[in-house]
């Protein structure tokens, strides 16, 4: 993607190529290697570098705010040695690395291992483009390899002081055999990897240069809206398209077992007539479905006799017998949606010779293989154009329903077809983060230190909703995010177990899974704990920590930054809660006020140590991200549901935070430099629990559901 396009991102050129009887777009459409590769020589996969010595890094992550295109980029550069300021990246085509034997590896991002699952490889791949460049250069000259050094795009001979840019040799490197192994740089060594530089993809962003899949435009191009049965587990029955034959711009009904599409000339006509289609739902049954009904059968699972054991240490329940003082609490969290700022949407043109997709997607090998089925043809018949994304969060990864959708429709037309869903459809049929509950039951001795912890978590498992043939009785690791191996607190007599209670809901991954609900059990209770044994909460967890030194760092990093201990203004209160998740560690402490029942947060802490960093600057980023979200969710989220469907349909039911009350979010990097972990999602799990454990510091009133909303906190105590 170049940056010096002069199209705007709401309209852009667009040409039909004869001779390959497809689409060509400007050169703002991410088409992939072949581009790059015609401007330059491709010298690894992974890069190709221009006569004018620019870089072309390639990217088969996916690009929506999180930084990640400029982190990946980064640990290429790094190695390669070559000018950061002549860099620019474009996204790997699905279909290429497909015909090239997977050659640029799993295109997935999620779970926040952009980073951490690509870094050794990437790194190899410019060190290789390195050391063959060298051996081109070292050629020309007729001197030994080892007197160049590469440096800033140029190759120096060090005795001669001769000097080759890249660009001039790359035609000849394409042409050495790669070595077979390379010496990697030391951290310690890095010269652009773990210093801030700004993100390549902020200024044409702010310059509105990019084209995300929205807004997408091409030649003779139609447009479709969708209508989903509201109930879930629902189908169609009927529709009477001849009501709306004769409103303007109409082109097509197109049926689905769940949904009805109408395709128009305009987007506005193609929803207006979409809302006005007479149809008939076939509830199958689930039109009585409603929250009550899904708590109760969640709930018996806290009750059930028969579970799923997570982890077992020592006797549980002989520690819970002999302890000196016994505390029990029960937690709830709701369904929530992922309100990406771009809703769900993709275009796609089925032709007789190939599909073409344009697409925001987290998985560009999933959004083929969907399309290609979608189609009825081979996976090498589609042609996958991988868009930047307004928002992921995890909605658009592994189910990539808009994307079988808008195949499903265009393979009715002639003409390409863009499908928009309406913000009512993405925040009603959205796959949830699940509902979820939990008891947990606490044995503290004479010392008010825990002796025995029994956690029993219930509710609907994702995992099982996308594999029904594993049943509800296989161990689901993701249901125990963060409560089994990455349990931090060292209490010899522990049991976590679960219960799987399936909805018709539709649920799925969501920025930071289950981690986000077991997090808020977890660390509320703590919390609990701690004021049972009439201990400060922080240096509680300090004596609970004493086998996990980066937790303890963390949680250290974090107090210290907030001044914990330190008096407060009047009114406001500190929280504080911790977690590990996605391979990181993180502590937050939330400062907060509460005033005529309602609650204000004012300033976030986030100490984090994700092992190594490469972009501190985009790390603070994903903080303070993650802080708002996390906050929305905490504070606002909820899906509730009324006769099987969603009672939430936009921003006016399904509150979004304002800016007006975003607090201050600090940021402090604990980086051991011994690992490779996530940033984006471990930020999120801590914050609720932080948050509610300030509150109960405000009000003495402990806080086991969300959202925050629903409480009536009355005046601070």
């Amino acid at each position: 993607m170049t940056s010096g396009d002069p199209l705007s991102r709401r309209s852009f050129l667009a040409g039909i190529s004869g001779a390959a009887g497809g689409l060509a777009l400007a050169l703002a459409i991410p088409f992939g290697p072949a581009r790059a590769a015609e401007e330059g020589s491709e010298v690894t996969a992974w890069l190709v570098i221009c006569p004018d010595n620019s870089v072309v890094i390639r990217i088969a992550r996916a690009e929506m705010g999180q930084g990640a295109l400029t982190g990946l980029a980064m640990l290429v550069a790094e190695e390669l040695e070559c000018d950061w300021t002549h860099v620019r990246t474009e996204f790997v085509a699905p279909g290429a690395n497909a015909r090239r034997h997977r050659v640029w590896g799993d295109m997935s991002t999620g779970a926040s291992r952009s980073i951490a699952s690509s870094q050794l490889y990437l790194r190899q791949a410019g060190a290789t483009a390195r050391e063959m460049l060298i051996a081109a250069a070292a050629a020309r000259w007729n001197v030994p390899a080892a007197q160049c050094v590469a440096r800033a795009g140029t190759i120096t001979h060090r005795p001669s002081g001769r000097v080759l840019t890249f660009g001039a040799v790359a035609q000849d490197a394409v042409k050495i055999a790669p070595p077979a192994d390379v010496k990697l740089k030391e951290p310690s060594e890095w010269t652009l990897a773990g210093k801030p530089v700004r993100r390549l993809d902020v200024r044409d962003k702010v310059t509105a240069q990019p084209v995300y899949a929205i807004d997408v435009r091409l030649p003779d191009m139609l447009y479709a809206a969708i209508m989903h049965c509201p109930v879930y587990g629902g189908g169609l029955k009927s529709a009477d398209e001849s009501a709306i034959a004769t409103m303007r711009g109409v082109r097509r009904v197109v049926r689905m077992p769940e949904a009805v599409a109408v395709v128009a000339d305009s987007w506005w006509h193609a929803k207006r007539a979409v809302e006005a289609l007479p149809i008939v739902w076939d509830d199958r049954g689930n039109g009585r479905l409603s929250s009550a009904e899904i708590a109760a059968f969640v709930r018996g699972g806290l009750e059930a006799k028969e579970a799923q054991v997570g982890r077992a240490d020592g006797d549980a329940t002989a520690g819970l017998a002999r302890a000196a003082r016994r505390i029990e609490a029960d937690y709830t969290v709701p369904f929530l949606a992922h309100a990406t700022m771009e809703p769900q949407t993709c275009t796609a043109h089925v032709a007789p010779e190939k599909i073409e997709v344009w697409v925001p997607t987290q998985d560009a090998m999933t959004a083929l293989a969907t399309a290609a089925v979608a189609a009825g043809v081979p996976n090498d018949k589609v042609v996958v154009h991988c868009m930047m994304l307004g928002g992921g969060f995890g909605r658009r990864g592994t189910i990539q329903d808009y994307v079988r959708e808008a195949v499903l429709i265009a393979k009715e037309v002639a003409q390409p077809v863009k499908l928009v869903w309406t913000r009512e459809e993405d925040i009603q049929h959205d796959f949830y983060r699940p509902f979820g509950m939990a008891r947990l039951v606490a044995g503290l001795d004479a010392d008010g230190m825990p002796i025995a912890w029994t956690i029993r978590l219930a509710g609907p498992s994702f995992v099982a909703s996308l594999v029904p043939a594993f049943g509800t009785s296989f161990v689901d690791r993701s249901f125990l995010s963060g409560l089994t191996d990455e349990m931090p607190y060292d209490v010899p007599n522990y049991l976590v177990d679960y219960v799987v209670r399936q909805s018709p809901v539709p649920v799925g991954v969501w920025r930071a899974i289950n981690y986000t609900e077991n997090a808020f059990y977890k660390e509320c209770f703590v919390d609990e704990m701690a004021h049972a044994a009439g201990s400060d909460p922080y240096l509680f967890r300090r004596r609970l920590l004493r086998k996990s030194p980066k937790n303890l760092a963390v949680l250290d990093a974090a107090a210290k930054k907030a001044d914990w201990g330190t008096p407060l203004p009047a009114g406001t209160f500190r929280g504080i809660a911790l977690n590990e998740a996605c391979g990181s560690y993180c502590a937050q402490v939330v400062e907060v006020s509460v005033e005529n029942g309602g609650v204000r947060v004012h300033r976030v802490v986030s100490a984090i140590d994700s092992g190594h960093v490469i972009n501190p600057l985009s790390v603070d980023m994903q903080l303070q991200g993650a802080a708002v979200y996390a906050l929305t969710a905490a504070l606002n989220g909820e899906i509730t549901i009324k006769d099987g469907a969603a009672e939430q349909s936009n921003f006016d039911t399904y509150e979004m935070l304002r800016l007006a009350d975003a607090p201050k979010v600090e940021t402090v990097l604990v980086p051991s430099g011994d690992f490779w972990g996530g940033v984006g999602e471990p930020p999120v799990p801590p914050l609720a629990p932080a948050l509610c454990n300030a509150v109960f510091a405000a009000t003495g009133k402990r806080i086991r559901s969300l959202p925050l909303k629903n409480h009536d906190l009355g005046t601070p105590t």
